[in-house]
């Protein structure tokens, strides 16, 4: 193959870039997190120097406005950070590329957008349930409120895990985190129940071999061969 029919190596690098900027749109919008906005970071990941608006719309082929709106967003996260080039009036914009930060931050946000207002919402909802009524109606507020009750602690086990690895994570602590995960599965071996010997050999009554009644006595049958 000549080299001229082989694809440049720049071409192969842009491919890798759109590659790995629609993945990355892809995985986030599975998180809950704008597409486009993830694309707008992961490009902006990839860039060996900071970009302007007009460059990511270009790059991405979105319009002005959609760019400008996940910029602030970006922004706000503090994911992206905004600045000013020497001899240009444009505004550019530059990816944090430290994944620590980038995990630690997408952490924080998700906790305060998602699963806060989710915890106030049904504190608020409990706390509407009536107090008092006829016995029927208060075994059912009762039943709603252990019922919400119990959706709440799901919501703050979520929270506490969040707060315990935060700043382990802020502090790229991976052998802090390497432990943790290895108790996690020490614990979760440990609650898990033994396997019974139906699962290993199907049925108790081939190790004796004779079948057995329901209550663990011979089967008669097996009297009556034996006799």
């Amino acid at each position: 193959m000549s080299v001229s029919s082989s694809p440049s190596a720049s071409d192969a690098y842009d491919d890798a870039v759109a590659s790995f900027v629609a993945f990355w749109g892809e995985m986030a919008s599975q998180w809950g997190i704008n597409r486009t906005m993830a694309q707008i970071h992961a490009r902006l990941f990839c860039a060996d120097a900071p970009m302007n608006t007009d460059e990511i719309m270009e790059a991405l082929d979105i319009s002005r406005g959609n760019a400008n709106m996940n910029l602030r967003s970006l922004c706000e996260w503090q994911l992206v950070s905004k600045m000013r080039m020497p001899d240009s009036r444009k505004d550019y914009y530059q990816a944090d590329t430290n994944v620590w930060r980038i995990t630690a931050r997408i952490i924080e946000e998700r906790q305060r957008r998602e699963l806060q207002p989710v915890r106030t919402q049904l504190e608020g909802y409990r706390t509407e349930l009536p107090d008092v009524g006829t016995p029927a109606s208060t075994a059912r507020t009762d039943m709603l409120h252990e019922r919400l009750d119990a959706l709440i602690e799901l919501i703050e086990a979520f929270e506490s895990v969040s707060e315990v690895l935060l700043p382990l994570v802020q502090r790229n602590d991976t052998d802090t985190l390497e432990q943790l995960v290895q108790m996690a599965r020490m614990v979760a071996a440990q609650s898990t129940p033994p396997r019974d010997a139906h699962d290993h050999d199907g049925n108790d009554d081939t190790q004796s071999g004779s079948p057995s009644s329901p209550n663990g006595a011979p089967h008669p049958s097996a009297s009556n061969a034996s006799s």
